[in-house]
């Protein structure tokens, strides 16, 4: 017969092994940067999906559209996402920007696109490296058929018959420069309570089926209009100091070798984990 104080005992055992699995699972989904609120994926969708940057900017501060989830400040409440277009000689930087408060601003990512040729174009999603611990680039991918099934590989996808380039690149086009600041946002946006990170995610995974993370930036000029203007803020920076610091300093490092024609790819992990 079983004493109901042994029954106790392992009703408690039970209930805190099933706890500490339940912690672990979600500490090894989480990175714990601020990163984890943003898709990078999903805003490349969106910005595929528009007819303009302007369009683009009212789809990502969307509460449907489930690509933005930071609250930078620490006040409860989503953060409006600026966007602002930084071009030069036909290279276009389309800066995700975050005003935290009165004095400082943020930059979550940047979409960087340049023509390749006639009717061709390219782009890829950069995350801040302060927002991601590492900058983190992203780009499309094409699933191929082959006799072994459907697989998404590496290669340059045209852009080009993206409505949102193929308008950047007309002749009338206005460079546009998100007109709203600091507590001076549009009329028809309204913040919502960010989801819980877990909640989040799943709403995320959707949009990782057509794009693929990176290591080489692919959009090279582009990126040289956009670094010089780098955005800042010392309280994201002074926020997420720990997890940044953690990130860097337990993610895989990718060491490349070069030599005898070929390039050779080895991975080192340090103690700790992989951002996923």
């Amino acid at each position: 017969m079983i004493h109901f104080r042994n029954i106790g005992v392992l009703v408690v055992v039970l209930a805190a092994s099933l706890s500490g699995k339940a912690q672990t699972i979600t500490a090894a989904d989480s990175t714990g940067l601020p990163g984890d609120n943003f898709s990078l994926e999903g805003a490349l969708e969106l910005f595929k999906k528009s007819t303009s940057p302007e369009e683009f900017e009212k789809m990502l501060n969307t509460e449907d559209s489930k690509v933005n989830n930071l609250d930078l400040n620490g006040d409860g409440e989503t953060d409006y996402i600026n966007v602002i277009d930084q071009t030069k000689k036909g290279s276009h930087a389309f800066v995700l920007q975050v005003a935290v408060n009165e004095n400082e601003k943020q930059d979550i990512a940047v979409i960087e696109l340049e023509k390749t040729g006639n009717d061709k174009a390219v782009a890829q999603i950069v995350g801040d490296e302060d927002m991601y611990g590492e900058q983190t680039i992203v780009e499309p991918t094409e699933e191929v058929v082959t006799n072994a099934g459907t697989s998404r590989q590496q290669v340059v996808v045209n852009v080009w018959t993206w409505p949102s380039v193929r308008y950047v690149y007309a002749p009338a086009y206005a460079v546009w420069i998100s007109p709203y600041r600091w507590r001076a946002y549009p009329g028809w946006w309204r913040p919502w309570r960010p989801l819980r990170y877990r909640a989040f995610y799943a709403y995320r995974a959707p949009y990782r089926s057509h794009y693929m993370v990176v290591t080489n930036h692919r959009v090279v000029r582009a990126h040289r209009v956009y670094t010089p203007h780098r955005a800042t803020s010392v309280t994201v920076r002074t926020r997420h100091t720990a997890a940044v610091t953690h990130y860097r300093t337990t993610r895989t490092v990718r060491v490349h070798h070069h030599g005898a024609g070929r390039v050779k790819t080895t991975r080192t992990v340090r103690t700790g984990r992989k951002r996923n």
